[in-house]
């Protein structure tokens, strides 16, 4: 009966073996596709070192095993009385100590590989906002903030109809406004850094994952293999909104790359203000209205009386009716201790125009006007 039993466990000790690699190759139980040179090494060194951890799984525990039931006193066998084996020692030193080299050297060779920034095609900045991203492409001269932009009412939405909706809805909390767009075959580095606090750029599919730290500036890079969207998240809990901002990066040819480029130049030359302009109430009102649309309402909503306490109403609001220096303050540096974020990222015109809108929206009728040079005063 011992003896049976200890051939089906030998057979399934050879079975786990055999299945280990088929089953860090199956993607649902995995990383996600590799898409470039790095993502691929870190995904060769992630089943390399899995099929080691399963070959020493059952050579211990196999040899456990079959000592406890072969050498058991049911079956007569004694217990064998002897104090430190030199020899024994010396396998049970020298083997791990090879294991261990073993696994080092392909580990250190991808962690090189990692980290060599060097000769980058192109570069972009990428800055972690609460909560947003906001990319500077540095030899284009490009810049945008990309934002979620799964409908906040799908959010929401707590019904059954609700759950229902989000389960067919297609990249659900992965989607974005603006998406980063990057050539295929060249290769990018990534510098990042944060406005407020730490945030981390974080794309599977490339083996990307780097920490956003304010005041401080890393790097990483990738090259995308095919063309294609790859999805990604803020990997750093950074507040309340950390599970709404992700990140989603479009590779396309070089040749659409450049008309897309093309594109972002016009409509940032289109959208720029004009620094000798002055700008009427009327004026900064109705640019203000969009300015709180796109960074205000989700907080405060669309009507101004927030959700109290996290986010409280701006719609009578001892802030947005009082001095206006203490009103621009706040939305320049937020409010430390709550979930009040900075928007220094915005320009002086977009918060003056905000700023002007919420002093004279809803119920708060000031009958002020906030001017860009009132902003850029106080910004510190």
């Amino acid at each position: 009966m011992i003896s049976k039993w200890t051939k089906r466990f030998a057979a399934a000790a050879a079975a786990a073996c055999i299945l280990a690699p088929a089953l860090a190759a199956a993607s649902q139980y995995n990383l996600q596709p590799p898409q470039t040179i790095i993502a691929r090494e870190i995904y060769d060194l992630h089943t390399l070192i899995f099929i080691i951890c399963c070959v020493i799984f059952v050579v211990v525990f196999g040899a456990m095993t079959y000592s406890i039931i072969m050498h058991r006193k049911a079956v007569g066998h004694k217990a064998a009385q002897f104090h430190e084996n030199t020899t024994v020692e010396i396998i049970w030193t020298i083997v791990p100590f090879f294991i261990l080299i073993g696994m080092a050297i392909p580990a250190a060779k991808t962690i090189i590989t990692m980290k060599d920034t060097s000769s980058p095609d192109m570069t972009i900045k990428a800055t972690g906002y609460q909560w947003k991203w906001g990319y500077d492409y540095l030899q284009e001269g490009i810049s945008f903030y990309s934002s979620l932009s799964t409908p906040r009412e799908l959010i929401t939405d707590n019904t059954p109809e609700g759950y229902k909706k989000r389960e067919a809805y297609a990249n659900y909390l992965l989607e974005v406004d603006n998406p980063v767009v990057v050539p295929v075959g060249k290769k990018v580095r990534i510098i990042t850094t944060a406005n407020d606090v730490i945030h981390a750029w974080w794309v599977p599919a490339f083996g990307v994952k780097q920490d956003a730290i304010p005041g401080f500036v890393r790097d990483t890079w990738f090259k995308v293999d095919k063309p294609g969207t790859y999805r990604g998240n803020c990997a750093e809990l950074c507040g309340k909104e950390h599970g709404f901002m992700p990140i989603v990066v479009e590779a396309v040819e070089p040749e659409k790359y450049a008309l897309w480029v093309a594109e972002q130049k016009k409509k940032m030359a289109a959208q720029a203000d004009d620094p000798n302009k002055v700008y009427t109430a009327d004026e900064l009102k109705a640019r203000g209205e969009k300015v709180y649309a796109a960074n205000c309402q989700v907080c405060h909503q669309p009507n101004g009386m927030g959700t109290p306490p996290a986010f409280p109403a701006l719609a009578g609001s001892k802030i947005a009716t009082g001095p206006k220096d203490g009103h621009i303050g706040i939305v320049l540096n937020g409010k430390p201790g709550t979930a009040m974020a900075s928007f220094k990222q915005l320009s002086d015109v977009e918060i003056a125009a905000v700023v002007t809108y919420e002093r004279n929206a809803w119920s708060n009728k000031t009958g002020d006007m906030v001017s860009p040079a009132d902003v850029k005063k106080l910004r510190k």
